[in-house]
């Protein structure tokens, strides 16, 4: 017998199930911006290097931080034991470790709530029969519960980032951070979409020159997350503070060093001058397709709200690359690159907010 996450429920007027839409929109609306303020708290704690001060994870406790000076000295202790404090923060302070450990348990803690914001009121939606009132979309329950996986999954990522940093080197694999970052944005995605079609069983009609668009805008959001991807490797790698001017890296186009390592094929995922150059690049190929797809959109005549997202997101994407540019100009001061990772979501989430609203679907269950 299949399990469903949806009770039964008699018919209810059209009414009863937009209040039930709008009610689980909300809530995805609140949980999308938790996962933004998630990424933006992980930027701050990857830009002040506080990422590898709690060495312990206890996923179901430590919701508080240390409390009285036997538990503040027990976990510096611990801290003094990994690589980072031997061979980068030696001698530190117990007050200067306070500081960024705010910021790790911060970030933590932010997780656990978004964990059960998330969890609590899906439970409740399903008991109460709130998903099976809202017919045009098949399987939502089950979808949001693929969500919830995700976001557990994200957990076990963070913690498996933060090992690789405790045993030998001072600092987390940057595959790992790419992969953690990465798993970030498709939950904001994912989040950003599922808010936008639960909440609107009808979507304005589009002509049809807005399908080649929507490929577009498809193909974009690829290129974007590969510039996402390629940005966790320059946070990663530090390459942020080499190369430090615009448009040439020191001079050239691209420094005789990009291919120093070997074998050949690791230099565009770990040689610092080639990750940053193809950052750099990937980046203005993102921003050109977005440009277009704003272009197209507007050419098309796309309407009411898949218009406003498609220029919103060329005017974002131009400040993101403003951001970019200073950021790396400025040897990545911790304001700037935490606002270019904001813009970098606020990017991504407006193109999929693009894709959603240009649906020319009405009353069929997707």
């Amino acid at each position: 017998m299949a399990l469903s996450l949806s009770i039964p429920v008699p018919k209810e007027d059209a009414r009863a199930g937009a209040r039930a839409a709008r009610r689980v929109a909300t809530w995805l609306w609140a949980c999308a911006f938790m996962v933004f303020a998630m990424a933006v708290i992980g930027a701050i704690t990857r830009l002040t290097e506080s990422g590898l001060s709690m060495v312990e994870w206890r996923p179901l406790i430590g919701w508080l931080p240390p409390t009285t000076e036997a538990e503040w000295t027990r976990v510096f202790e611990l801290y003094r034991q990994t690589p980072e404090y031997r061979f980068l923060n030696a001698g530190m302070s117990l007050d200067a470790f306070k500081e960024i450990f705010f910021w790790e348990w911060l970030h933590r803690l932010w997780g656990r709530a978004i964990g059960l914001v998330f969890a609590l009121p899906l439970l409740a939606f399903w008991a109460l029969g709130t998903l099976g009132r809202i017919r045009h979309i098949r399987r939502l329950g089950w979808k949001l519960l693929a969500l919830l996986a995700l976001g557990g999954l994200q957990g076990v990522m963070g913690w498996v980032m933060v090992q690789s940093g405790l045993v030998d080197r001072p600092s987390v694999s940057h595959y790992r951070l790419a992969a953690h970052l990465g798993l970030a944005f498709v939950i904001f995605g994912a989040l950003v979409w599922m808010a936008l079609v639960v909440g609107r069983a009808e979507v304005m009609p589009q002509p049809r020159a807005i399908r080649p668009v929507r490929r577009h805008a498809w193909a974009t959001l690829g290129v974007l997350f590969l510039t996402v991807i390629w940005g966790a490797f320059v946070a990663g790698l530090d390459a942020g503070l080499a190369y430090n001017t615009w448009p040439l890296m020191n001079g050239t186009l691209l420094p005789a060093e990009a291919w120093g390592i070997e074998p050949v094929w690791l230099n565009p995922v770990q040689n610092t001058a080639l990750v940053q150059f193809i950052h750099r690049w990937i980046a203005i190929v993102a921003a050109l397709a977005v440009l277009a797809l704003t272009w197209r959109a507007l050419a098309a005549r796309a309407e009411g709200a898949a218009r406003v997202l498609a220029v919103l997101a060329g005017i974002a994407v131009l400040a993101q690359v403003l951001l970019g540019i200073v950021t790396l100009l400025a040897m990545v001061p911790i304001s700037v690159a935490t606002l270019h990772q904001a813009g970098a979501l606020t990017v991504f989430g407006l193109v999929v907010a693009f894709l959603a609203e240009s649906r020319r679907i009405s009353n069929r269950p997707i």
